[in-house]
């Protein structure tokens, strides 16, 4: 059983943790960086754990040693992301295409209708390659 505890503070996550976690867990995600404290908690209260989580922002400030003593229990502590910030408006293929057409010589104007983007996003797509707009 997977379980996700989301906190604000350490002493919060702690809390959740007792409230949380039973024999049945295999599967801890905490969204604070997993210090001592809080690994020996979720292994006190679920001994059956294999696999904890964590953002990938937090991952490079815990320490290799606790990562490798995990490691040599059979416990797996790896990053964990979840897409963050606005979503893309236009796809690589879409941006690809664009770059394509703009290297056969296509000008950005027709590149725009073509595609039903605006003239602008297109100047922004070549901008970003490096390349030249005419």
């Amino acid at each position: 059983m997977r379980v996700e505890v989301k906190a604000r503070n350490n002493e919060e996550l702690i809390r959740k943790l007792d409230e949380r976690l039973n024999d049945d867990v295999t599967e801890v995600y905490v969204n604070l960086r997993p210090t001592k404290e809080i690994l020996v908690r979720i292994l006190e209260r679920a001994p059956n754990v294999r696999k904890i989580s964590c953002p990938p922002s937090l991952y490079p400030k815990v320490s290799r040693k606790v990562i490798a003593a995990l490691s040599q229990m059979g416990i797996e502590l790896v990053p964990e992301g979840y897409p963050r910030g606005r979503p893309r408006k236009y796809d690589e293929d879409t941006v690809r295409r664009v770059r394509e057409l703009f290297q056969r010589g296509v000008p950005a104007k027709e590149i725009s209708s073509r595609l039903g983007i605006p003239l602008r996003t297109v100047y922004y797509i070549i901008e970003r390659t490096g390349e030249k707009h005419v």
